[in-house]
């Protein structure tokens, strides 16, 4: 297992194929394995590093709030590891927001950034409530929290068709430990909006939607990069595109990357 240390803490990576960096950074609850199949496509032409955020996969908890920042400085610390002075990161959700804060603590060293079914906008006050309702529940019932969210994050009319890799997503979802879900839960809860940042224009951003993703509300995702020359794509389910828009998802990162 590759992994390096950040703060004492044991972060875990992997590193394949030759050429042009791409940074993949999963989601909450979610791990590296997450994008095996997009390692194996494109580690044909690039560099490809997956890295396990804090307390999630084989990586080990920080500490009780996981911000932003420090997932951004575990992943700097990747980079540095491996001698890689300038990627494309690319995050799904929660990774998105570690992307943001990256791009914000290191914008010399991003090449571009992909925003996959993730906002720069922050938590509203309904959201930083559900957070902490989201705690409550996870303390009182772990497993039935962990199915749940998995489940919701899908478009309805594919709960069906993608049974297999729904209960796929859980079976590793129900790996990450109960403080790193809460230490996650609590970052995200308290992270920074961003919009500025991607109205700046420093690199070609690329923001893709699900519109019927039950987390993200679609409207007020597009008003972020209204009047910017950050580039947009919409699939017609949820809020996981790597997996329900799998072929589309492939198409449009590989022209992106180019």
């Amino acid at each position: 297992m590759n992994q390096t240390l950040y703060k004492n803490t044991k972060i875990s990576y992997s590193d394949t194929g030759n050429g042009k960096a791409i940074v993949l950074l999963h989601g909450f609850l979610e791990n590296k394995k997450m994008w095996t199949e997009y390692v194996n496509l494109f580690s044909e032409k690039y560099r490809v590093v997956t890295i396990d955020l804090l307390g999630h996969g084989e990586s080990e908890c920080l500490g009780y709030v996981h911000e932003m920042e420090d997932n951004a400085n575990a992943v700097n610390q990747v980079l540095e590891h491996l001698k890689i002075e300038k990627a494309t990161i690319l995050g799904h959700s929660m990774g998105g927001y570690v992307g943001l804060a990256f791009a914000e603590l290191y914008p010399e060293k991003i090449q571009k950034l992909v925003l996959l079914n993730s906002t720069a906008k922050e938590d509203s006050e309904e959201k930083k409530l559900n957070r902490t309702r989201a705690i409550k529940t996870v303390k009182q019932n772990y497993t039935g929290f962990v199915s749940l969210a998995v489940a919701n994050l899908f478009s309805e009319k594919n709960r069906a068709r993608l049974a297999t890799e729904i209960e796929k997503a859980k079976s590793e979802a129900l790996k990450t430990p109960l403080q790193g879900i809460i230490a996650s839960l609590e970052g995200m809860k308290i992270r920074k909006d961003r919009e500025e940042l991607v109205r700046k224009n420093l690199f070609p951003i690329l923001l893709i939607l699900g519109k019927k993703d039950p987390v993200l509300n679609y409207e007020e995702s597009i008003e972020q990069i209204e009047d910017t020359t950050a580039e947009l794509a919409s699939f017609d389910d949820g809020h996981m595109s790597h997996i329900e828009n799998k072929e589309e998802l492939k198409s449009v990162l590989s022209k992106f990357f180019e």
